[in-house]
């Protein structure tokens, strides 16, 4: 049988590196993503010399309470991240450029770079927009051909060289197809091969085998782990497990006092590198939704009219994405959250499925009525779940 080979690639700050391509004098300075439309970049004339050049603004002009998409390297580096507000990212590096975000222009450059794998390796599993999961099992297989009466180690050397030529072609593809770096981490298993990919950021290759994990996985902070988050991280540290080595060798009956028998099987399972979950190459979606954080707090009555219009956006873009997605919903829901950050939810089943702009916008409007609104709101959201394919 062959060993499994699984990969996960990755794009380097991906919105970022799409903005790059459009302005390339930016390249080596540090960039945010994030605000809206009226951070644009414009077109001036310098007097001087009557050329044309673009004027960006910086983070020092922001104002309001949007939250950073993603950043570049150099902006990383002065500590701006992705999901950090503005404002604080603004403390940190006022000269650094703004972008709003062109989610268009990232989904092209996502289709041109999962077409390139795919000609290449046809087992993914869609991860988002940026990152997908690559089962290489049978391309290595049938590159390396019939190794019938080769020792195992050998046979598992070969592997992983196969595995490894596979991956940098994988590589030249994406940036053939769209002039942007990715990343790839090679492992027996997803849980593995995700975190190999960002040991080697930006433009990395690394491979960590099982035979890895005790020297490449084991020093690290358990927090790598994709599945323990921050509750969890300060719940082992408080049992004296603050490393990934440190939970493979922990004691299985503490553990399981401390998160239950199934969490704690997993966490054990997971610090040794233990993964069986598969590529899935047809997940379906379960909803689409839009929604969208205030630049300030809007009052039901004082800012009625404004959000009436943002209300009927968000139901018409819900409506686009049902639509270029080939469904259609029968659960309408919507999404509050107020001042003091309390968030509420209402939803609607219809009796048949709908990707109706007009259907969702009515929908969604009895389910507000279903709410107190007397405090200020500072995100509405729209969501269309219970999924059917609409032909």
């Amino acid at each position: 049988m062959p060993t499994r080979v699984i990969a996960h690639l990755d794009m380097d700050a991906f919105y970022a590196s799409v903005e790059l391509l459009r302005y390339p004098e930016l390249r080596g300075q540090p960039v945010v993503i994030g605000g809206r439309g009226r951070y644009a970049p414009r077109e001036e004339t310098d007097p001087a010399t009557g050329q044309t050049r673009r004027r960006f603004a910086r983070l020092r002009d922001y104002a309001g309470r949007g939250v950073a998409t993603t950043a570049t390297y150099e902006a990383r580096a002065l500590g701006v991240n992705s999901a950090i507000g503005l404002m604080k990212a603004a403390a940190l590096a006022p000269d650094a450029v703004l972008l709003p975000a062109d989610f268009d222009q990232y989904r092209r450059y996502s289709r041109l770079f999962k077409d390139a794998v795919r000609a290449i390796a046809p087992t993914i599993e869609d991860r988002g927009i940026d990152e997908i999961y690559i089962d290489l099992t049978d391309v290595v297989a049938a590159r390396l051909g019939d190794r019938e009466g080769a020792d195992d180690a050998d046979a598992e050397a070969d592997t992983w060289w196969c595995a490894r030529e596979v991956a940098a072609e994988l590589k030249r593809a994406v940036r053939d197809a769209t002039g942007l770096t990715c990343t790839v981490g090679l492992a027996p298993n997803k849980l593995i091969a995700k975190i190999a990919s960002e040991l080697a950021k930006p433009d990395g290759l690394t491979v960590v085998t099982a035979d890895d994990v005790p020297t490449r996985l084991w020093p690290l902070p358990v927090r790598r782990l994709h599945g323990v988050g921050p509750k969890a991280d300060a719940r082992l540290r408080k049992i004296g497990i603050a490393t990934i080595g440190q939970l493979a060798q922990a004691d299985a009956t503490a553990l399981a006092q401390a998160f239950g028998p199934h969490y704690a099987q997993w966490l054990r399972n997971a610090a040794r590198g233990i993964d069986e979950r598969p590529v899935i190459t047809d997940s379906e979606p379960k909803s689409v939704s839009r929604e969208t954080t205030f630049d300030r707090d809007l009052h039901a009555k004082a800012d009625r009219a404004r959000l009436s219009r943002i209300f009927t956006t968000l139901c018409e873009r819900v409506a686009d994405d049902l639509r270029r997605k080939g469904v259609a919903g029968r659960t309408i829901g919507i999404k509050l959250r107020f001042t003091d950050f309390s968030t509420v939810t209402r939803d609607l089943t219809l009796a048949e499925p709908t990707q109706d702009a007009a259907a969702i916008r009515r929908a969604a409007g009895l389910c507000l009525k279903r709410v107190d609104l007397t405090q200020r709101i500072r995100l509405l959201g729209v969501r269309v779940g219970t999924l059917v394919h609409a032909d």
